[in-house]
């Protein structure tokens, strides 16, 4: 009998000194905080105050990844880390022998110029950056491998910016116009279709204008995408011409007394000099009507890569395009090609697609996006 109530009392014993441990153990992790990385010092004098905005934009990236959803219940916004894990496991690959570096010379620059373009930076965005960050490190003293990783993802949020679509009001009565253009497959129409639902849950009434005349696919899809979001859908006949499909949806949204014409457009091979001249055309008409074009929206598959450069450039010839439309982001890309796009064409990347919901279709946060790639 005393055995039996000494092997209870031991017991009793070791279930209340392992619930004080873990008592210690929890206040230690609720006393514990979670600090962004070191960023690099200010450059000269005359860039101090950009560099500045970049490092704490970047500090806030990395603290908006460790925070928990704002609303519970609600549906969060897709994170650029959740969604990029390939691209940054890529990336990690070609830089990670640079972190460990307790120096920097000539290897180190050698491999930071391989990861870069491996990364599909591109070699003249490469050559560019290497040739900032020689001058950062000559200015800030900067010694090791990991100092020069941070000093280039400063340098990356300041050259990608921060550039969101907006609702322009027109001068007139009539509607903003969005017109979108690029190649076939690269997500075109779903991603008017995903705007719309965004724009329409934002309170603004949309019209979208099926412009792929010469694809009939096209305008069912985009039917779909209209009756999702409440938008209303005008369309005309298969092989017809596509600028009096969106000169009609512009008169209306006008009359109906819509915020904004979303356009699709035909998405033939862009080599083909009949598509931009096309596209020229469109473009002139869409002004023409009772609204205004206020975007212009180069839509590209961010798994093409430096093909994406291509496009890009042959279509803001024939309709200067203001934005990027980065879509498929999540899969298989090198996320390099964000760099690209912006150093060489001077084209801001304006939303990304995360994933295949409707609300998957993001604005691009540099920050967040840079912090995403290299942690």
């Amino acid at each position: 009998m005393e055995a039996v109530v000494v092997i209870i009392v031991i017991a009793v014993l070791g279930v209340l000194i392992g619930t004080g441990f873990a008592l210690v153990r929890s206040r230690r992790g609720a006393d514990s905080t979670l600090e962004p990385p070191p960023v690099a010092r200010p450059v000269e004098p005359e860039r101090a105050e950009v560099v500045a905005e970049a490092e704490a934009l970047l500090a806030e990236a990395v603290v908006t990844e460790l925070a928990p959803a704002e609303t519970p219940g609600a549906l969060a916004r897709p994170r650029f880390r959740d969604r990029l894990s390939k691209a940054r496991g890529l990336l990690s690959g070609y830089v990670g022998s640079i972190t460990g570096r307790t120096r920097i010379d000539a290897e180190t620059w050698d491999e930071l110029e391989e990861a870069l373009i491996r990364a599909d930076v591109g070699v003249e965005a490469t050559q560019e950056l290497l040739d900032v960050l020689r001058a950062r490190v000559k200015a800030d003293g900067l010694e090791n491998g990991a100092q020069l990783l941070e000093a280039l993802k400063v340098e990356l949020i300041q050259r990608l910016g921060g550039h969101d679509l907006e609702l322009v009001r027109t001068t007139g009565p009539g509607p903003s116009i969005w017109l979108f253009v690029g190649v076939n497959g690269v997500g075109k129409t779903t991603t008017i279709g995903k705007l719309g639902k965004r724009e329409a849950d934002a309170g603004h009434k949309v019209v979208m204008a099926a412009g792929d005349t010469f694809r009939a696919a096209a305008a069912e899809q985009l039917g779909m995408w209209a009756d999702r979001a409440g938008a209303e859908l005008v369309r005309g006949n298969e092989g017809g011409d596509p600028g009096a499909v969106i000169f009609d949806a512009v008169e209306a949204a006008a009359a109906r007394g819509a915020d904004l014409v979303l356009a699709d457009t035909a998405g033939r091979l862009h080599t083909k000099v009949n598509l931009m001249d096309e596209l020229r055309k469109v473009r002139r008409v869409a002004d023409k009507g009772a609204g205004q074009v206020t975007e212009v929206l180069l839509v590209l598959d961010a798994t093409t890569g430096q093909n994406g450069l291509v496009q890009a450039a042959q279509f803001t010839e024939a309709v200067e395009v203001t934005g990027v439309v980065l879509t498929k982001l999540d899969g298989s890309a090198k996320g390099g090609i964000v760099v690209a796009i912006q150093t060489q064409l001077g084209i801001p990347v304006k939303l990304v697609g995360l994933g295949e919901g409707a609300d998957d279709l993001v604005t691009f946060d540099p920050a967040e996006f840079v912090e995403a790639l290299f942690s």
